[in-house]
């Protein structure tokens, strides 16, 4: 189940109600044909088993008479497994020679914050994201009714170990599946986490098939909070739009998920691998797009499962030709977008329905953290201080001019009272009247509302940031160790509330009594404290600094209301004609 405390945390922010309507649509089973077109498919998989036509991207063809095809490549006794290692500065890949197969990624910048991976010492090891149980590009072949497993051919290396150092370095795996020849081209990018991959397979004799790629079954636990790791943890998609599928909201079983796509990973909360049908470079569409994808979930993983063995489905034409690419490391912003095709909204900003419009403010406020990092040299801490205090000297005016407003609407609700009870059998005239009073007094009605909706974006967008980006992992600010994780002492999040109670107490003096103002006054803070506590610690940090900022401003409208307002209302007297 997702947490739904960021969305009551932004309706108590923006002070609206916030109603979320969750459903799961069942969705038929659905597979490919050789094509990639979706068809209609019972869905079973098991590594150990024969896999049966009907299965995600089955072809309906059958094989020529003259080649005999396997359904299991038996292990070659000559040939032992190598781990061939992929060095860069960046990362160290391990390529099994069992299958051609990612059977370890190590993403060198980034330690692991889980606490089984403290070395001697109390030193964190870096980040080790495939499981040894669930590789990366388990592939397999699907020709007429019979199953190729490449992921149990005994490849061999033409180099024990690759250098990616200043230029792409390349790796050649040959290998024999029966009666098919096999070669597998890899090549590494020294300065991003690309890994593009050719294949090859000889003796198809015309006929096609489906290229079954295995995604693994989710990464490694890498972070010291996993239930919030395994939350965001699942799937991602590109057809129209990108949509996130969470592991948690998938029913024991195997899910489909009909393409075409131009690009599908498999994400934990800050890493993910990304499979493209296509080189990346090259325009949409123009190779290869992944027919469809398919997640299954033990029968004993419960209701709200961590894990899914992910396949991706590819069109593998006669000429038994094949080529992708797959990003493996951190989702840093710069680098999915360098990928091109929309992939930085793999770990899509805010709610369906809303990421249209929250996007754009989080990329750019993501941007100008990153930005003011680099430029003043600060911490990411003081980064967050330093924007929390612009964002709130830009907004002055704005909320100058909201506050104001609504102070002048609240020195003449006298009037307006009065005038409600004089003509209250007479709406029109009413309405005529009030707008008078408006305009003798100067006043808009909706001029302090639409100055406090026009921050609101930028509100949710850095919600999202904060408790998100992976800039924030790790990084300590001043007693807090990290400011992706909530404050080990609960000083900044009870910050944030007396901070926020203290805004609203300045905002109440000198405005008439107000049983319900008094009483949210007392309740907000409690409730906002109780959400956050738990929150990331940059984002509390964020909230504080805002509310702490806004004092003066608050200080002096109501030193501004005090003088248009007076204390009590005076008595108005209203005029009524005598029934005779």
């Amino acid at each position: 189940m997702n947490d739904r405390r960021p969305l009551i945390a932004i309706a108590l922010i923006l002070l609206i109600s916030v109603a979320p309507m969750f459903w799961k649509g069942a969705t038929p089973p659905v597979g490919v044909d050789s094509l990639g077109r979706p068809v209609p498919a019972a869905v079973t998989d098991s590594p150990t088993t024969t896999t049966p036509p009907a299965e995600l991207g089955a072809t309906t063809q059958s094989a020529p008479p003259s080649v005999a095809v396997v359904d299991s490549v038996p292990v070659v006794p000559e040939l032992p497994e190598q781990v061939v290692l992929v060095r860069s500065a960046l990362y160290e890949y391990g390529i099994s020679t069992r299958g051609g197969r990612i059977v370890t990624a190590r993403i060198l910048p980034y330690t692991s914050t889980h606490p089984s991976d403290t070395l001697a010492g109390g030193v964190r090891d870096t980040v080790q994201l495939v499981r040894p149980e669930a590789p990366l590009l388990a592939n397999r072949i699907l020709i007429g009714g019979d199953t190729v497993r490449l992921d149990r051919v005994a490849f061999v290396a033409d180099v024990p170990e690759v250098a990616a150092a200043d230029a792409p370095a390349d790796l050649t795996l040959t290998g024999q599946a029966g009666p098919y020849q096999v070669e597998l081209h890899y090549t590494f990018s020294p300065d991003d986490y690309r890994i593009h991959l050719e294949g090859t397979v000889r003796g198809l004799a015309g006929a096609g098939g489906t290229l079954l790629v295995g995604l693994g079954e989710g990464f490694r636990d890498t972070e010291s909070d996993s239930l919030v790791n395994h939350r965001e943890s699942g799937v991602v998609t590109k057809l129209d739009g990108t949509k996130l599928t969470r592991f948690g909201s998938l029913d024991p079983g195997s899910t489909i998920l009909p393409g075409p796509f131009e690009w599908v990973a498999v994400k934990s909360k800050y890493f993910v691998a990304g499979l493209f049908a296509y080189d990346s470079t090259a325009t949409a569409g123009a190779r290869g797009r992944i027919g469809g994808l398919q997640a299954t979930v033990a029968l004993d993983a419960g209701k709200s499962p961590v894990r899914a063995a992910v396949v991706a489905s590819m069109v593998l034409p006669p000429s038994g030709a094949f080529e992708g690419t797959l990003f493996l490391g951190p989702m840093e912003v710069d680098r999915l977008s360098a990928m091109g095709h929309d992939f930085d909204d793999v770990n899509p900003y805010g709610w369906p329905g809303f990421r249209t419009v929250i996007r754009p403010f989080a990329v750019g406020i993501r941007a100008v953290f990153v930005w003011m990092h680099e430029t003043t040299g600060l911490s990411f801490g003081w980064v967050i201080v330093l924007f929390g205090v612009s964002v709130r000297v830009l907004l002055w005016p704005l909320n100058q001019k909201a506050m104001r407003s609504m102070t002048a609407m609240q020195a003449i609700q006298p009037q307006l009272t009065a005038l409600q009870t004089k003509y209250k059998e007479d709406p029109q005239r009413l309405q005529q009247e009030m707008f008078k009073l408006y305009k003798d007094n100067k006043v808009n009605p909706f001029g302090g509302c639409w100055p406090m909706l026009l921050p609101y974006p930028l509100l949710v967008a850095v919600f999202f940031v904060l408790a998100n980006t992976i800039e924030l992992r790790g990084v300590p600010f001043l007693w807090m160790t990290d400011l992706s994780r909530h404050d080990p002492l609960y000083i900044i999040p009870v910050l944030m509330a007396v901070s926020m109670f203290a805004v609203s107490k300045i905002g109440m003096m000198g405005m008439p009594p107000n049983p319900q103002s008094k009483m949210m006054m007392y309740i907000m803070p409690v409730m906002m404290l109780v959400l956050f506590f738990r929150f990331a610690a940059g984002l509390n940090l964020y909230y504080a600094v805002q509310n702490i900022v806004s004092l003066p401003q608050q200080w002096l409208i109501m030193q501004e209301r005090r003088k248009l307002i007076p204390k009590e209302a005076p008595a108005v007297e209203v005029k009524t004609k005598r029934k005779t």
